[in-house]
């Protein structure tokens, strides 16, 4: 789509450039003819668009190359990896924990009393109604 937007824009500019030189009207003066700027602009937009999504695509594919490689990887070479990450993690995650239980030990407590209190109060609400 942008190709052809270029190509329109291209097409537009060289009608134009043809009438102003038939017209008789110099070099300096097209340039500041305000129809031409506007389509010179449009055509540094689309080359621009253009240049990204060249940039993109060329990410893209690199990414999907990446992919491949790791799943082309040997099974053993996977398996290895994840065995030593695991121990790892979980030796951290169990001293995290333990931190982790002595500061939210009382938030806890402070929001399950909230919850009892409101879980009995709509009761003693429905026994006043009756």
């Amino acid at each position: 789509m942008q190709l052809r937007q270029k190509e329109y824009f291209e097409q537009i500019l060289q009608n134009r450039l043809s009438f102003l030189s038939g017209k008789g009207t110099k070099a300096p003066k097209i340039d500041k003819d305000p129809i031409v700027r506007k389509l010179q602009a449009n055509i540094r937009a689309v080359n621009n668009r253009l240049r990204l999504i060249a940039g993109d695509e060329k990410r893209t594919e690199e990414v999907a190359k990446i992919k491949k490689q790791k799943l082309a990887a040997p099974a053993k070479e996977q398996e290895v990896g994840k065995v030593e990450k695991p121990k790892k993690a979980s030796e951290e995650g169990k001293e995290k924990k333990m931190k982790g239980e002595k500061k939210s030990a009382a938030p806890k407590a402070q929001e399950s009393d909230k919850i009892q209190k409101a879980a009995e109060a709509p009761e003693e609400d429905k026994t006043k109604v009756k």
